[in-house]
């Protein structure tokens, strides 16, 4: 057993103790986290969590490093609820779920006519739990294109919109714990890039990354506070089950099975497996990929990590190895991704 396998072990362990000490106890702070959705009229999925913890504080102007860090901790120090009776409401459909061991909960509905670019979806108790009696109702947004949508952005986050470090494991784990929504900085000019892509609310944007579902909350209020256009925030569990961690192949999968009717515009960075995962994406669905632009963040650009992906490119597909987020922008104006200064 590898030695994720057993810190996984461990952390279930752990979960299972603490569920059987808590099961007769009234949750104090029984908190439904909605992550939203997305999805067309014909099927939708929602996502969120159900936990017992106060929700974390807001960032503030001028706040010390003391209080992002206590942030930054408590969004991991979670006490997830496992076994939760919920009801899920999307437009004229509605569906039971119940939170998983670690307290999260995916559900599919088909929720026949919605109309777009949002709806909302509830989420709340589905029953009596443990003392509880009250709906705890949750409201979410869940994306939904209109017809006017030309194509779709899936666009990872860290280092590619984000700058984070990936490389430099302490840098990044400084970043993640000292910084907050407000201190965080995305790379120069990639604001203005996505939003010329979304051309406004048109197009919608899909944020898919590695990173753990405990920094939803801070990514969302990222996004808003610098004026990305808004959209699905896509994470994952940070250390998954036995069986492994969900690929990021399978949330970019899921968009493009959502969303059958767009094509798409692919962006992320060389820093980690982005090249491959999204050469993978693009033979898996010929003639949905438009483009696929990757940002140069390695420590080291000679070590033919992505040359090896771009020299055996054998689509129509651009693939762009770009400098920054002008070089982006230039190729997107190329191909008619985004419209010209004079046009």
């Amino acid at each position: 057993m590898g030695a994720r396998r057993w810190i996984v072990a461990a952390e279930n362990a752990w979960d299972s103790a603490r569920a059987r000490r808590g099961a007769s106890r009234t949750p104090a702070h029984f908190r439904i986290e909605s992550y939203g959705g997305h999805g067309t009229s014909a099927g939708v999925v929602v996502r969120g969590r159900v936990v017992d913890d106060p929700p974390l504080s807001s960032a503030v102007e001028g706040e010390g490093v003391r209080a992002a860090v206590g942030r930054s901790v408590r969004a991991f120090l979670t006490d997830e609820l496992p076994g939760v009776p919920l009801r899920v409401r999307v437009g004229d459909a509605e569906a039971a779920a119940v939170s998983d061991g670690e307290g999260y909960f995916r559900v599919r509905l088909e929720p026949g006519l919605l109309a777009g670019p949002w709806a909302t979806a509830t989420v709340e108790l589905d029953g009596v739990h443990r003392g509880l009696t009250e709906p705890h109702t949750t409201e979410s947004q869940v994306r939904v294109p209109s017809q006017e949508a030309a194509f779709g952005v899936i666009s990872d986050v860290d280092d590619t919109i984000l700058e984070t470090g990936v490389q430099r494991i302490g840098r990044m784990l400084l970043h993640t714990f000292t910084g907050s929504a407000l201190t965080r900085t995305p790379f120069p000019g990639v604001v203005e890039l996505y939003r010329d892509l979304a051309r406004g609310d048109t197009n919608p944007v899909f944020y898919v990354s590695s990173s753990p579902w405990n920094l939803h909350a801070f990514l969302d209020a990222f996004l808003l506070h610098r004026g990305f256009p808004l959209g699905p925030v896509l994470l994952r569990d940070l250390l998954g089950t036995t069986e492994g961690r969900e690929e990021k192949h399978d949330r970019i999968r899921e968009v493009m099975q959502l969303h059958p009717d767009l094509p798409f515009v692919l962006v992320g960075d060389s820093g980690e497996r982005d090249p491959e995962i999204y050469a993978d994406i693009v033979r898996e669905h010929p003639g949905r990929v438009l483009a696929v632009y990757i940002r140069e963040t390695r420590l080291d650009p000679g070590d033919g990590r992505v040359e090896a992906v771009s020299d055996a490119w054998d689509h129509d597909v651009p693939f762009v190895l770009a400098a920054d987020s002008d070089a982006v922008r230039r190729h997107a104006e190329s191909i008619g991704l985004i419209a010209t200064a004079g046009g």
